[in-house]
């Protein structure tokens, strides 16, 4: 054989030894033995509880029959939410003033700025109808749109309110038009979407026990606040409406804050079932916490104010499901019934998809005339090219188009910061057992001697060059499967390796990657999808927040992902240090990315489990993640409240001296 022929066949070969090495079938729950039945993957259970929960509701609900019950039910809600909200800061000075004005044919426009807390600062434009007032008003939520109250969609809201006699006030809610809490160096928004903005604002606020929604609604309160300072605004007569996150705002406000007499939230409510079966849970200000668990559906936004006027407004096409809405409806519109006033709920529904359509915009105008006014004509659908809308320059309110860019300006992540602070100076642990016991409570971790020991089935098995890969499914009483390899060299050791990642199982499993290094050393390691990761994940995470649609599930029942991930790794050592062994064997956990969060949870609550813990990448604080927008990548890693009681630091001194190692690689 010459050369030319050798090296032919030489590559060749390495060709097929690379096709294989690729081609390496390392999933287990297709081929697994046994399987019990009822499991699914990490997200499917999620919706299974979420539905579970919403069941009770509707029960619930059905006992609803006199108005005492229906009171004491919208008392209920409304304390509930308040509490998943983290409270309200105190009212301080609103320091409001006018800084330019724009008269127009039927009305004029004043750009306002007040605070909502000090030095944090609210941009607005209000519409003011020509005439004598005392005029009613409406606040104008905005969507998630970048431009805010300039947007067109917002501009037409407030005109057509100026011209039926309505006062309107479009205001910028945070991260959004003038009040951008993310600047770059030369004073511009850092994204030009904004759902991620309040997303990234959500990490921080969830872990001090808020949500970016108690900063929006509190903006929303302070907005009627200011109203009712301005003697051509009449206080007796407020409403709301708002499209998309604006009617997700109008939702919340107009159910907790009875100066809302009259309100019309566009393209947001469905059901939570719709929801959940559809488009999934949204951005951060979307999901208050444990409001599943509480019994709060999106119908409860309008019950929690019954009797007072509400129209839902929706579009055919609407991704937010338009037979929830209709439901919505119903459910509403019983309750009002009981309550004597079943003609102050309805809904209109336009043909066209997300976003106000001309029908919409009328239906809404002639709802807010009928109950602020107190005239029932129709408003005529009029095409949105005869609206005279203005620039966005024409109506800022700041001299630099940001309010991050006047003195003293406080941002919603230092705002965060503030409170971990005072937070911090307040945690205080008179023994190890109260903060254990705080840790569990919050992150939903049962103690290990409730959790039933997992059991394991084959899979399969894949044979490497010096070693093996055995394929396996661990089972617990979560119902949803861990599929795990199991890699075996030729000689083990009696220790053994937990490797966790937030990729799944095969992340760091190639060959010649991390987990074959540790097996080249004669040592087994396993590797292990918990709960939504790898095998039992759904759709891709997102890469700067992981996760988000599980975790925000997960939020809205009153759990963590930190908590679940934290039972399944203590289930996972347990197998490991008992599998086929007469003695329990030595554990050294590794844990890489967002799930080092769960492994520390486990080894400082059960640290006699472990040998070793290694933690890579992965955040040493969470006291960092309210003042640091950088840091809301560890977003599906926070657990709600947690800073009230405890940070991270607290859990590695839990650990004994030379067990835990952090590598930032």
């Amino acid at each position: 054989m010459n050369t030319k022929i050798l090296l032919v066949v030489c590559a060749t070969f390495l060709a097929n030894l690379s096709y294989l090495a690729h081609g390496e079938d390392l999933t287990c729950l297709k081929s697994e033995m046994d399987a019990p039945a009822g499991s699914m993957k990490g997200y499917e259970k999620l919706q299974q509880l979420a539905r579970q929960a919403l069941d009770r509701r509707t029960t619930n609900l059905e006992q609803l029959k006199t108005p005492e019950q229906i009171t004491q039910y919208q008392r209920t809600l409304r304390t509930e939410v308040v509490k998943a909200l983290g409270g309200f800061p105190e009212r301080t000075p609103l320091n409001g003033q006018v800084v330019g004005r724009i008269p127009r044919k039927d009305y004029r426009i004043e750009k306002v700025i007040f605070e909502s807390q000090p030095h944090h600062r609210v941009t607005a434009n209000l519409y003011i109808p020509n005439g004598n007032g005392p005029f009613p008003a409406v606040l104008v939520s905005s969507g998630h749109s970048r431009t805010a109250k300039t947007a067109d969609y917002n501009q037409r809201f407030a005109i057509i309110l100026a011209q039926h006699g309505m006062a309107a006030i479009a205001y910028d809610p945070i991260g959004q038009g003038e009040r951008s809490q993310m600047l770059t160096l030369d004073g511009k928004p850092q994204f030009s979407g904004t759902t991620t903005e309040h997303t990234m604002i959500g990490a921080g606020s969830i872990l001090v026990g808020r949500n970016t929604a108690t900063y929006r609604v509190w903006d929303a309160i302070r907005t009627i606040d200011y109203l009712e300072t301005r003697p051509e605004i009449d206080a007796k007569r407020i409403g709301m409406t708002g499209c998309s996150g604006g009617g997700t705002l109008t939702s919340y406000v107009m159910a907790l804050d009875d100066r809302i007499s009259c309100a019309a939230p566009a393209c947001y409510l469905t059901t939570f079932r719709r929801l959940i079966d559809t488009l999934g849970p949204q951005d951060a200000e979307q999901n208050i916490f444990g409001q599943l668990a509480i019994g709060l559906d999106q119908p409860d936004y309008v019950i929690m104010r019954a009797p007072r006027p509400t129209l839902i407004s929706s579009t055919t096409g609407d991704f937010f499901d338009i037979s929830g809405s209709w439901d919505n409806l119903r459910q509403a519109k019983l309750l009002y019934g009981r309550l004597g006033a079943p003609e102050r709920v309805d809904l209109v529904e336009a043909e066209g998809g997300h976003g106000v359509q001309p029908t919409n915009l009328a239906a809404i105008a002639q709802w807010m005339q009928r109950w602020l006014v107190g005239k029932d004509s129709p408003v005529p659908v009029v095409d949105f090219k005869s609206f005279d809308v203005l620039p966005e320059a024409e109506l800022l309110c700041t001299e630099k188009g940001q309010v991050l860019l006047m003195p003293g300006e406080r941002s919603v992540f230092n705002l965060n910061a503030e409170l971990e602070k005072f937070l911090a100076h307040k945690r205080t642990h008179t023994n190890r057992d109260q903060l254990l016991a705080d840790v569990r409570r919050l992150a939903g971790i049962r103690p290990l001697d409730q959790q039933p020991k997992p059991s394991s089935n084959k899979a399969g098995k894949v044979q490497r060059d010096g070693y093996h890969i055995d394929k396996l499914v661990m089972h617990t009483d979560s119902g949803v499967p861990m599929p795990a390899l199991t890699f075996h060299p030729q000689d083990p050791d009696e220790s053994a390796y937990l490797y966790l990642h937030d990729s799944g199982k095969a992340a760091d499993g190639a060959v010649g990657g991390p987990i074959e290094k540790i097996v080249k050393d004669g040592l087994v390691v396993v590797s292990v999808d918990l709960r939504g990761q790898g095998e039992t994940g759904s759709g891709k995470p997102d890469g700067q927040l992981g996760d988000a649609k599980s975790f925000f599930l997960a939020y809205l029942l009153g759990q963590s992902i930190v908590g679940a991930h934290t039972e399944d790794i203590l289930a996972a050592g347990q197998w490991v240090a008992n599998y086929k062994s007469t003695k329990p064997r030595e554990v050294h956990l590794i844990a890489v990315g967002r799930v080092g969060v769960a492994a520390l949870h486990a080894a400082a609550l059960n640290p006699e489990l472990f040998t070793s813990v290694t933690l890579k990448d992965c955040p040493r604080t969470w006291s960092t993640i309210p003042a640091e927008p950088a840091e809301s990548r560890w977003l599906t890693a926070t657990v709600h409240g947690a800073l009230a009681a405890y940070d991270l630091t607290d859990l590695a001194k839990q650990i004994p001296g030379g067990k835990l190692r952090f590598d930032p690689q």
